[in-house]
């Protein structure tokens, strides 16, 4: 009996493990989106989306749904995880050599997206916990029949059969996503050329880092060389293959990712990759977000004035020299940088919102109108910014309008994912803001949102 116990035991603890093992498959893909810091910048949205709509378009989906979105993360990785969401890590932006390459993989991940792929997920669990589940049903019978080392064997099989079974559905959608993509990047009448270089740097990248590429059976991907064959042939003969991309275009990535490098990486890694001698737009670009970040605000603004002379009036180049003032200490310097880049870009609520900050930060109430009128522009055009949020709850509360900063510090903590925050401060909105106008009604949706959040959380628990 303690024997039989003992095969029992260990039996559940092979179907616990294979449970956890299945989920966390499925969770990979969900957990950098939350775990990670999501990176918002004005040029590279607009680079984005640019880049992104003729891809969107051939997908058959609508460009005002789709959003592609940078987050913090070294990783050479991108993903979608519901919705019509595309992540592009940090990483691969910075490591990809031009913007052909990260067209390849946002057609890739539109494929993920047309097909259903997420959606789907549900289903190859499904098969796979099948298999699970009858693999040890038939275990525990032998072994209730006294054929104990028969039974576990049945166990382990069942358990690599279903995690193959779901390797292999995962490496299915991931053909089918290459495929879909494949089709997109054609319709758009962009070249693959850039697909498959991506391709052979994530084949290098594994032979540097010891990966076997003997077989694919234990991995979610197929492997690259397979990827490459598959799409090498049918990318040459696209007519599209030599057609190079628009030098604008071209231009404005490299831009991009000179500055997300000079951002995200190591200072000493930027300036190896952008040395003093390197006297282009990106470069210094490059070079000023890298010493700003690092504190040494006398080469930044070097950096950024040699930006202006390039292009005085360039919206991007006046955001960048107002940033550095402003988090250098020196809010008002900033403003009239920060107004002009506000003038010469009126689209873009980021920038905005950079000078609603600045304005709050000179501390004086000369400023506060200007402020409010610019943040509540800056969130009508973007509701996605709990910063801007925050700034405006700052103007209101210096106003002496509690209700409203509190309808702020709500919209802010309900963008942030705390309902535990959100939900006191939108109930302290309603008692102050009269019943049925747009702001009640809005606190009242911020309300009954996160009650409903804080109350699912506490059921998972």
């Amino acid at each position: 009996m303690a024997d039989a116990r003992r095969t029992s035991f260990r039996a559940g603890r092979f179907l616990v493990r294979l449970v956890m093992l299945l989920a966390l498959s499925f969770a990979a893909g969900l957990q950098p989106a939350s775990a990670q810091q999501i990176l918002r910048d004005s040029e590279t949205e607009a680079l984005l989306r640019d880049i992104s709509r003729p891809l969107i378009e051939a997908a058959g989906l609508q460009p005002s749904n789709v959003r592609i979105v940078i987050i913090g993360d070294p990783q050479i990785n991108a993903f979608t995880a519901g919705g019509q969401l595309v992540y592009i890590n940090s990483g691969l932006f910075t490591s990809a050599e031009n913007a052909n390459e990260v067209q390849g993989v946002i057609a890739h991940e539109l494929g993920h997206i047309a097909g259903g792929h997420i959606l789907r997920q549900d289903e190859g669990m499904r098969q796979a916990t099948g298999i699970m589940v009858l693999s040890l049903l038939l275990g525990a019978a032998a072994m209730a029949a006294g054929a104990g080392d028969a039974g576990m064997a049945s166990i382990m099989a069942g358990q690599q059969m279903a995690m193959g079974r779901f390797l292999t559905f995962t490496r299915d959608q991931e053909s089918s996503a290459d495929q879909a993509g494949a089709t997109f990047l054609s319709r758009a009448g962009i070249s693959g050329r850039g697909s498959l270089a991506f391709f052979r740097r994530l084949q290098n990248l594994e032979f540097r880092m010891s990966i076997p590429q003997e077989d694919s059976y234990s991995r979610t991907h197929p492997l690259n060389s397979e990827r490459i064959a598959a799409l090498e042939t049918r990318y040459q003969s696209d007519p599209a293959w030599n057609r190079p991309t628009d030098p604008a275009i071209e231009a404005r990535f490299q831009r991009v990712r000179a500055k997300l490098s000079g951002y995200v990486d190591d200072a000493r890694q930027v300036l190896g990759r952008y040395p003093e001698t390197n006297q282009t737009i990106p470069a210094h670009y490059a070079r000023a977000y890298a010493w700003h970040r690092t504190g040494h605000p006398d080469e930044a603004n070097a950096e950024a004035d040699a930006l202006l002379r390039a292009a005085p009036h360039d919206p991007y180049f006046l955001e960048l020299k107002g940033q550095i003032l402003l988090e250098g200490g020196r809010p008002q310097e900033a403003l009239g940088v920060l107004r002009e880049a506000v003038a010469r870009a009126p689209d873009q609520p980021l920038i905005a919102a950079l000078l609603g900050h600045a304005l709050i930060s000179t501390e004086d109430p000369a400023n506060f109108d200007e402020a409010k009128r610019v943040l509540r522009l800056a969130v009508a055009r973007d509701n996605d910014n709990p910063f801007a949020w925050y700034q405006l709850g700052i103007v209101y509360d210096r106003e002496g309008d509690e209700a409203r900063a509190a309808l702020a510090t709500a919209e802010r903590y309900s963008l942030e994912g705390n309902p535990g925050l959100a939900l006191p401060n939108a109930e302290r909105a309603m008692m102050g803001i009269p019943v049925g106008t747009p702001d009640w009604l809005r606190a009242q949706d911020i309300s009954m949102v996160s009650r409903s959040a804080m109350q699912q959380r506490r059921g998972h628990h």
